[in-house]
């Protein structure tokens, strides 16, 4: 093995198919198939329609990332797959894919945590992760603040959100405006155009006898959806732009102004924000503004490592090979709702757990 692994990793915990191939904390391949358009009539994600999706799109996707990282399968020096949290039927695919492969291969397989992933892709961006690292990551299904001091073993929640994901709300938003799916790009188009002051919508979850760093955004989404109604009710035309830019200022604040805070109270002055709401241009600029102001230096990775890909996966997979992590069994299970306190899923077999490969297997596939 070389002294920088070579990484496979697999991602399928919602509606992208990705599959990322790294060596070391260098990105050799980036390959999404995404299924958005098939979800977009239903104004949401379905999970039946994700899971066929990635049946459909998996062999392709991995082939295509091979080819472009120029390597080949039987080189790799594992393989990593997203085992939760996320839909329990597309995190099956993406898990028995990467059982397939690896056994096939003879090579060893890592079952990694989906939020983990997130935080650890930033080392393909800006290097090594500072140990300790304050990570918000934001999405559609996960608002959280993290508090990582060994990517591969150590990551402490300190704070999530009690209702709706902030990338929900912007979901929720967009359609009560009648701007479609998904919501976050949509919104953050028009806010750019409208005024983040016009609408003095709600900050959740504030207030001095408040958790800290929790976030809510149900009773926000709620309050704009109730001003749009009475606009409407009484004749009179929506500010599309004003909604947007006040909504998503409302949604960015609380977020902001936590991260920082968490930062301070526990003495870490990196904040990484991932997850594909970190794609938001507001909340980068306002991130950045605040933690300058803090003397925190603030790391955010490019907006298509920000959204679900199987980079972050292979990322992740990497500093487990890295660090010498024990490969996860042949029995790894998909776990939808798989804690953050588990970054990889270790087998008990240790390392050695696939050096029972068929050798018949190994000559037939990707020799």
């Amino acid at each position: 093995m070389a002294d920088e692994p070579l990484v496979l990793g697999i991602e399928t915990s919602c509606d992208e198919t990705g599959v990322g191939i790294v060596r070391g904390t260098t990105l050799l391949a980036d390959a999404i198939a995404s299924s958005v358009d098939e979800h977009a009539r239903f104004g949401g994600v379905v999970p039946e329609v994700a899971s066929r999706a990635h049946l459909e799109a998996m062999v392709p996707t991995i082939d295509r990332a091979l080819k472009e990282a120029g390597v080949s399968a039987k080189d790799l020096d594992g393989i990593s797959v997203t085992a939760g949290p996320g839909l329990a039927g597309a995190l099956l695919v993406g898990v028995s894919a990467a059982k397939a492969y690896a056994y096939a291969l003879g090579k060893p397989l890592y079952g990694v945590n989906h939020l983990a992933s997130h935080i650890c892709v930033d080392q393909l961006e800006h290097g090594a992760l500072p140990e300790p690292t304050m990570a918000l990551l934001v999405s559609g299904g996960h608002s959280s603040l993290l508090l990582s001091t060994d990517i591969t073993a150590d990551v402490r929640p300190m704070g999530a959100t009690i209702d709706d994901a902030a990338g929900e709300a912007f979901d929720k938003i967009a359609r009560v405006l009648n701007l479609g799916f998904p919501g976050g790009p949509v919104i953050d188009r028009y806010a750019r155009e409208g005024d983040p002051e016009a609408i003095a919508f709600p900050r959740g979850l504030t207030g001095p006898r408040d958790p800290a760093y929790d976030f809510s955004f149900s009773g926000l989404k709620t309050a704009v959806a109730r001003w749009i109604e009475a606009k409407r009710a009484a004749g009179e035309e929506v500010p599309v732009r004003d909604v947007a830019a006040s909504f998503q200022e409302a949604v960015v604040d609380v977020l902001t102004r936590k991260a920082v805070r968490a930062c301070k109270d526990e003495g870490v002055d990196h904040l990484m924000i991932g997850g594909g709401v970190a794609a938001n241009s507001r909340l980068r600029a306002l991130a950045q503004e605040r933690c300058e102001a803090a003397g925190i230096r603030l790391r955010v990775p490019r907006p298509k490592l920000c959204t679900d890909n199987g980079a972050m996966v292979a990322a992740l997979g990497a500093e487990m090979v890295a660090r010498g992590r024990a490969a996860s069994d042949w029995d790894l299970s998909a776990d939808s709702s798989l804690p953050v306190t588990d970054p990889h899923v270790p087998g008990q077999a240790h390392a050695h757990a696939h050096d029972h490969v068929h050798e018949i297997s190994k000559e037939n596939l990707y020799s």
